[in-house]
C-alpha cells in the first residue's frame, strides 16, 4: 500500500510566531501541536477539521471532487480527489482519538480564478462536493469561504480550530495560475478519455452502456445553516481570536 501523502514542508512561521506546515495540492496534515497549517487555493478546496475536546485538527487540499475511475491508483494520485482526501483526513483524526460527532469543519477555496475555468466549473463542483460530503458525514460546517474569483491563502491552527483567510490577487502568486491551467488541461483530457471509453463499451455491449449510470449524488442532510464569515489575516492578524461563532467572525476583505 502506498504511503499517505502527509505534507512535509515544515518551517518556522515568523508571522504567527510558531512552527508551520505548508500544504501543497494533494497533501494533508493532522496534529495536536501548537502549529499553523498554511495552503494557497484556487479552484482547489481545503477542509479544516477540528475536535475541540481532543485538541486535534487537520487540513487537506484536493483538486477535484471525485474521479470514480481508478480506486487502485497510488495514494498521492487519489488525494487529488475530494472523496479520498476527506476520508483520509477524517480517518487519521479518528486514529488520534477524535470523535466524528465532535468534529467541526471550516472549508475554503473553489474559486474560478481563470476566465476559461467557468466552462468546466471545477471550483463550483469542488464547493458543492465538500458541502454535500460533510452533510452526509453529519460533520457541521461552522465557517466557510468558498467560490468567487480570488485565490486564497488559508491559515489554520489545528489545536484551537482558529482559521484565517486572505484573498489574493492572481499576480501575487503566479503558481496558482500555472496550477489552474494544468488542472484544466487534465480535466479536459480525463473527460475525453471517459467519453472514448464509454463509446468503446457501448460498441461491445449496448446493454451495459444503458446501465452505466454515474455514481449517486450525495444529498445534504437538513437545511443549510447560515455560515459565519471568516477573519482576515495579514498585517493585523497577530492576536486575533478563533472563529467559533458568527459573533466573533470578521469579514473577509480582499488583500
Amino acid at each position: 500500500m502506498s504511503a499517505l501523502p502527509i505534507a512535509t514542508n515544515l518551517y518556522f512561521d515568523n508571522h504567527f510566531g510558531r512552527r508551520g506546515v505548508k500544504l501543497l495540492p494533494n497533501e494533508f496534515y493532522t496534529t495536536r501541536e501548537d502549529m499553523v497549517l498554511v495552503t494557497v487555493l484556487g479552484s482547489c478546496v481545503a477542509a479544516c477539521i477540528h475536535d475541540r475536546t481532543a485538541g486535534i485538527g487537520g487540513m487537506n487540499h484536493f483538486m477535484l471532487p471525485d474521479d470514480g475511475e481508478q480506486p487502485s491508483q497510488a495514494a498521492s494520485d487519489s488525494m487529488r480527489y475530494g472523496a479520498y482526501a476527506m476520508e483520509v483526513l477524517i480517518n487519521e483524526l479518528i486514529k488520534m482519538g477524535g470523535r466524528r460527532e465532535r468534529f467541526e469543519a471550516k472549508v475554503f477555496g473553489g474559486a474560478a480564478v481563470l476566465a476559461g475555468m467557468t466552462t468546466i466549473n471545477i471550483g463550483d463542483r469542488n464547493a458543492e462536493f465538500v458541502r454535500r460530503y460533510l452533510g452526509l458525514e453529519k460533520i457541521r460546517i461552522v465557517a466557510e469561504d468558498l467560490q468567487g474569483v480570488h485565490p486564497r491563502k488559508v491559515a489554520f491552527m489545528p489545536d484551537t480550530g482558529q482559521a484565517m483567510v486572505k484573498k489574493l490577487r492572481l499576480q501575487q502568486d503566479p503558481t496558482v495560475a500555472e496550477r489552474e491551467q494544468e488542472l484544466a488541461k487534465q480535466v479536459a483530457e480525463a473527460r475525453a478519455a471517459r467519453h472514448a471509453r464509454a463509446a468503446r463499451e457501448r460498441g461491445r455491449d449496448e446493454s451495459l452502456g444503458a446501465n452505466g449510470a454515474g455514481k449517486p449524488r450525495i444529498e445534504l442532510f437538513g437545511a443549510p445553516a447560515a455560515k459565519p464569515r471568516l477573519e482576515l489575516f495579514g498585517a493585523n492578524a497577530r492576536g486575533t481570536t478563533p472563529i467559533n461563532s458568527a459573533k466573533t467572525a470578521k469579514t473577509v476583505e480582499e488583500a
